[in-house]
């Protein structure tokens, strides 16, 4: 299993916190591809650890310049040539790392005793690339049958009694993005279980809108991350009394929560919506995904 062990986790803390504000809000928007909205510089650096897919990657990243691994090496004892290449100084803190002599504090930013519980009991127990039979695709495919069947339920104009929609399918911490596109561009956030669900349910009962996902090869994909997260894109078309609006784009990151069966509950969502007019000769009929599987992939790496 891909991922960080504990000294790893403590060291690339401790070279985070040498780095500056701006740099590590800048490498969490970048390995989170900007889907998670933190709140704090700890809490970033929280984001970063628990993305990254494993030590080596996240050391070669830009924003974490050959300096200051070079001072980290310096404060542990690891004496190295002033001049020494960054490539050459990742491979020696992995060998410090390894070698088990390195000083490990297992506090990490932005993670409560909470998180880090939650995080272990994921890691372990909903690990959902090692599952037996497990498939993202299937998944995705019953995920989102039953989201949309339930958020469109709330359409007072299908006549049908609406389900049981609410804030109860999300973590309490979930971000929502909307980035909408008509006549101009206009960019929504709502965090919270609360406020996330309250707007999704305002684009269907209020604006009385219908969601209709392509759940073909072309509109649906889907990827599951080393630590529990699976992310589950998928494109649709969008309607109002019968009449197709435009098209959206959708990804959800979904965790499952071990407090509650391990039932799947929504992390974040990012939803594109674009009308007819800034559709310029899309298919309307079955529309295609524009993610493709590299894009997906820094999102859960």
């Amino acid at each position: 299993m891909s991922g960080l062990s504990k000294t790893e986790r403590a060291g690339c803390t401790q070279i985070l916190k040498s780095m500056t504000k701006e740099d590590v809000y800048s490498l969490s928007d970048t390995v989170t591809n900007k889907l998670i909205v933190v709140e704090n510089v700890k809490e970033a650096s929280g984001t970063i650890i628990s993305f990254s897919k494993n030590a080596e990657e996240l050391l070669k990243r830009k924003k974490v310049h050959r300096d200051l691994i070079f001072k980290y090496l310096a404060k542990e004892g690891v004496v190295m040539a002033p001049n020494s290449e960054k490539n050459k100084l990742v491979k020696r803190t992995l060998e410090l790392w390894s070698s088990g002599k390195a000083v490990v504090d297992e506090s990490i930013p932005g993670e409560t005793d909470e998180t880090r519980q939650r995080l272990t009991t994921e890691t372990v127990s909903t690990n959902v690339q090692a599952e037996v039979g497990f498939d993202p695709l299937v998944l995705g495919q019953q995920f989102c049958q039953w989201f949309f069947q339930l958020l469109n339920s709330q359409n007072p104009s299908l006549g049908q009694p609406p389900q049981d929609w609410g804030p109860q399918h999300f973590w309490p911490d979930v971000k929502l993005r909307l980035l909408s596109r008509a006549d101009s561009e206009q960019m929504e956030e709502f965090p919270g279980a609360e406020l996330v669900s309250l707007r999704l349910l305002a684009l269907i009962r209020e604006e009385r809108l219908l969601l209709s996902p392509n759940l073909d090869p072309l509109g649906l994909r889907t990827l599951a991350s080393p630590h529990g997260l699976v992310l589950v894109a998928v494109a649709g078309t969008i309607h109002r009394d019968g009449a197709c609006l435009g098209v959206f784009e959708q990804i959800f990151g979904l965790i499952r929560s071990p407090l509650e069966n391990n039932s799947w509950k929504i992390k974040f969502v990012n939803l594109k919506i674009r009308g007819q007019d800034a559709l310029c000769g899309t298919d309307m009929v079955a529309p295609a995904l524009n993610y493709n599987s590299t894009e997906l992939q820094l999102l859960s790496s």
